[in-house]
């Protein structure tokens, strides 16, 4: 069934200004013992802290939202469930798992072409956008920790982390703590995707850096795929500077995710949010579908709330200087919650302006520009 639409993001300056807590206590699914010292966070935000010697922990200042709530500790299997917070909240009785510590078969690899490969990594995982520069690993004994794979024959490169990486982005003021699943690039079909585990926090700096995080926090946001997600969810995108338009894409070659062999047809006619999203059965969750591409353009002129679309908006000569990204489903459906967070991220292909920003552009699930101090 079409989603029924609701003013979200209209009211999400004023219902995002309370904040809650979440408390709750873990313990040792062994000997029912409390697990002190755990790092317990929600996935990709900014709020986090640890267990006390108790087990016991505390999560303050926390935004309406959906949330993955992640605890984390070695020799203990994380723990990770989903959380919809819209009142204080008391959690039940956490359990850790104890990792079975088994000896496995140890490969010895070349590490010649180690540096190279990291460099292609950065390239992968930060992207290309102006932000990227400015973000640094600062894990010690790093090639012990980052796992590095090419397969130049497939045409895949693959990489995981065994610990969380440390990162610093100067860009946008955040310390980011990344446990990397996955990430695989694979040339020959174009896919390219990561997923993790991440924490946030603030950096320390001036009053004039923190301006100019402010600021470039902003530019990360504004036509990105969270922004534009959000902006479905309200049925806003017009207001948002969005407009998406179908693409229609025959392939020239046997790879139907080839963009380069593609023989295409832009229809000009907007699309409406009811054309491509739609409820699922799940709270806070929806589903962007499309039997064609999606052509997702975002002017920047039109960054700010309350523009009333004109004829003269409407004209192409508007939109020469727009950013543009081309969605490719992989899946029938590419599900995502009101933070506007892909969750599953193979389900589709961004090729174009979302596909350059990565982890140099991340931010925090509960970034809200209104409220960012």
């Amino acid at each position: 069934m079409i989603k029924s639409f609701f003013l979200f993001l209209f009211l999400l300056p004023f219902t995002c200004l309370a904040q809650y807590v979440i408390t709750g206590k873990v313990i040792n699914s062994a000997d029912k013992t409390p697990v002190a010292n755990a790092s317990v966070f929600l996935n990709n935000a900014a709020v986090g802290t640890k267990t006390d010697e108790h087990g016991a922990f505390t999560l303050t200042g926390v935004r309406q939202g959906q949330y993955d709530l992640v605890v984390s500790i070695l020799s203990f299997e994380p723990s990770h469930q989903n959380i919809i917070v819209n009142n204080d909240i008391k959690l039940p009785v956490i359990e850790l798992v104890p990792k079975v510590m088994m000896l496995q078969e140890v490969r010895i690899k070349p590490k010649t072409n180690w540096a190279k490969d990291y460099e292609k990594f950065k390239r992968l995982f930060f992207g290309n956008s102006d932000f990227a520069s400015k973000c640094k690993i600062v894990n010690k004994g790093l090639p012990d920790i980052l796992n590095l794979d090419y397969d130049p024959e497939a045409g895949v490169f693959t990489a995981s982390s065994n610990d969380y990486l440390e990162i610093e982005n100067k860009a946008l003021g955040y310390r980011i703590r990344y446990l990397l699943a996955k990430l695989v690039s694979d040339q020959r079909t174009g896919i390219n995707y990561y997923e993790g585990t991440s924490a946030f926090e603030d950096l320390k700096g001036s009053e004039s850096q923190m301006r100019k995080w402010k600021k470039n926090r902003l530019a990360a946001y504004e036509g990105s795929s969270m922004h534009f997600l959000r902006s479905t969810v309200s049925n806003t995108i017009t207001h948002e500077g969005f407009k998406v338009l179908r693409l229609i894409s025959k392939s020239g070659s046997a790879n139907k995710n080839s963009i380069s062999h593609s023989f295409r047809t832009l229809v000009s006619i907007p699309l409406n949010d009811s054309d491509f999203v739609r409820q699922t059965d799940v709270k806070g969750e929806y589903a962007l579908t499309f039997k064609d591409n999606l052509y997702v353009m975002y002017n920047k002129k039109r960054s700010h709330l309350g523009n009333t679309p004109t004829a003269e908006w409407a004209s192409s000569k508007q939109w020469d200087d727009a950013l543009i990204t081309t969605l490719i489903f992989n899946e029938p459906y590419s599900f995502f919650d009101n933070n506007g967070i892909i969750i599953n991220p193979t389900s589709v292909i961004f090729d174009g302006n979302w596909g350059q920003r990565l982890v140099a552009d991340l931010l925090p699930v509960d970034y809200v520009p209104a409220l960012d101090n």
